[in-house]
Formats: structure tokens, C-alpha cells, sequence
């Protein structure tokens, strides 16, 4: 059930070293191809990354919250034309939202690493960072990295009595 694919998708940051089979990975990449966009352009492109040395430089993409990505077992990025579509950031946020829920649907453990408006150093984004290393084309946005593995650590699921209702308003803020 849904709610309860919900309830349990947590971040995770730490990873163990199980190798994830291509066919566990075709099945997160089937589910983000299926992932709505704004009229249905499709302007996200997705880069898988495998190799540890790969995953490791991405793992500096930011001065925080990114260097856990070294330790995870696969990398998705997460980018967008934006030549396309002027709701790229949209767009992405929703592809990367399901390739986490997948990931827990197969009993994986992710994390989004936020890439778009984040600084790698003083002197350069992380956005600039993340493309040069991967030669990913000037009119594409990177959005995110999200990082995806078995999990080393457990979370105790959303409990719906911890839930703040009083940000539900209804028909009128």
C-alpha cells in the first residue's frame, strides 16, 4: 500500500557494501521514466553512476550534505533541459521523489543531495561542479543526487499521530 511505502521511506545516509543488481536498478529507472511532468514534456535526464571513484568526486559536490554519497552503492543525477520546459525544477523535484520511493519499494535506503542553488566552494556551484565532472551540456539544470543503497541504518517509520495537522486548512488558509 501506498501510505505505507510512505510512512517508511526515510533518509538514509549509511550504506552497506551490497552491490545493487542491474535489475533492481532497471526497475528505479523504469519508475522515474514514468514520473509526470508539466504537460508531459519529459526534460529530466537521469545519469546512473556505479563506479565508487565516480560516486566518491560527486561526494564533494557540496562543503556539506553530500560527502555520505561515497559510501552509497549507486548515484542517480537527477538534471533537466531547460530549453524544454520552464518548470524544470518541478519536474525534477517529482523524478526525484519517485526514484526514492522505488528505492524503498525495493528495500533500498536513499537520500536527496540537493544540487541546484548549493555552493561547492566560494568560488564555484555545486550545479557546475557536478556537470563539469560528468560533461552534462550547459542547458541542462542539475537538480539533484540521490544517493541509493542498502541500508546500514534503520528508522522507525512516520507515525501518523506525530503528524502536524494544523498545516491542513480547509478551503480557506
Amino acid at each position: 500500500m501506498f501510505l505505507e511505502l510512505v510512512r517508511k521511506r526515510r533518509s538514509i545516509r549509511n550504506f552497506s557494501d551490497g552491490i545493487i543488481d542491474d535489475e533492481t536498478i532497471n526497475k528505479i529507472i523504469e519508475a522515474v521514466l514514468m514520473a509526470p511532468s508539466s504537460r508531459s514534456i519529459k526534460p529530466c535526464e537521469f545519469i546512473i553512476v556505479k563506479d565508487k571513484k565516480v560516486l566518491d568526486d560527486l561526494s564533494k559536490s557540496k562543503e556539506h550534505g553530500s560527502s555520505f554519497l561515497k559510501g552509497a552503492n549507486l548515484g542517480i543525477v537527477v538534471c533537466s533541459d531547460t530549453s524544454k520546459s520552464d518548470v524544470c525544477v518541478e519536474d525534477a523535484s517529482i523524478a526525484s521523489i519517485y526514484i526514492q520511493l522505488a528505492a524503498e519499494s525495493l528495500n533500498l535506503g536513499s537520500c536527496w543531495i540537493q544540487i541546484r542553488k548549493r555552493e561547492h566552494s566560494s568560488d564555484k556551484m555545486a550545479e557546475l561542479y557536478v556537470s563539469e565532472n560528468l560533461n552534462i551540456p550547459s542547458n541542462y539544470q542539475v537538480e539533484s543526487i540521490i544517493a541509493i543503497g542498502y541500508p546500514s541504518e534503520m528508522k522507525e517509520p512516520y507515525n501518523s499521530n506525530d503528524l502536524d495537522y494544523s498545516k491542513v486548512h480547509i478551503e480557506k488558509f
